[in-house]
């Protein structure tokens, strides 16, 4: 098993205990109170729920969730049966560039709710569970900056980031000879490319579903190949 730098930020149960308590909003009250995992609990004995969102574009702060997908999994098993789809209404206007990236139009958004109306179904299927995302910033910047919007207040619990977990793996690689003297290629962390290298197969990208199942297979990739069933959640989580 690899060793990497990662280490345990917070004490991720007290943590949402506390968040418990002083949250004003009952849905995220009832989220925080189921709690996580303690720190030391191996990764055979969680459940996990992989999470996508697709977006109108890169800031948080301006642009808005447009779709979310997720899948329940542990390292043996992912419950498509029990994965969820969404489109929901953006706050802000569909941006041509980004359409031409995720594929959703105006007419995929016609008479989707907004996320005030699917939050209570969301944090049910995400509470107690270790969520796992491939690149954070998106899930946890959005799902925040979109709470504070809306309920004037926001969210945050522990997560694996797999593009996290990949970053980590190259930087620990032994440098080979040739690296000090011929500079390598940039190596892509990118979700498809990260599977390329555990034989995983092609998916069509920007589908939140998809990407959720692509995060989840990954994952189990990644803990098959650099850790094993036994490595404590507090390794990996962020």
């Amino acid at each position: 098993m690899r060793n990497f730098a990662n280490q345990e930020v917070l004490n991720w149960k007290v943590f949402l205990q506390n968040k418990a308590l002083k949250s004003k909003d009952a849905r995220l009250t009832h989220f925080y109170e189921a709690n996580t995992y303690h720190g030391e609990t191996q990764l055979k004995d969680i459940e996990f729920v992989a999470l996508d969102f697709e977006t109108t574009g890169l800031d948080a702060q301006q642009n808005s969730i447009i779709s979310i997908g997720l899948v329940p999994f542990t390292l043996n098993r992912i419950a498509c049966r029990q994965a969820k789809h969404w489109f929901i209404n953006p706050e802000d206007k569909l941006q041509e560039d980004s359409i031409i990236i995720h594929g959703i139009t105006h007419s995929d958004l016609k008479g989707a709710p907004d996320l005030l109306r699917i939050l209570e179904q969301l944090l049910d299927q995400l509470a107690g569970k270790i969520v796992v995302v491939h690149y954070r910033r998106i899930e946890r910047d959005f799902f925040d900056a979109a709470l504070r919007s809306l309920i004037n207040e926001g969210i945050v619990f522990p997560m694996i980031d797999t593009m996290q977990i990949e970053a980590d793996i190259y930087q620990a690689r032994p440098k080979q000879f040739l690296d000090w003297i011929i500079k390598p290629k940039p190596h892509s962390i990118r979700l498809a490319n990260s599977r390329t290298r555990y034989n995983l197969p092609t998916y069509p990208p920007h589908d939140a579903l998809t990407d959720a199942i692509a995060t989840a297979e990954l994952l189990q990739a990644q803990i098959r190949h650099h850790f094993s069933p036994e490595t404590p959640i507090k390794k990996l989580w962020l």
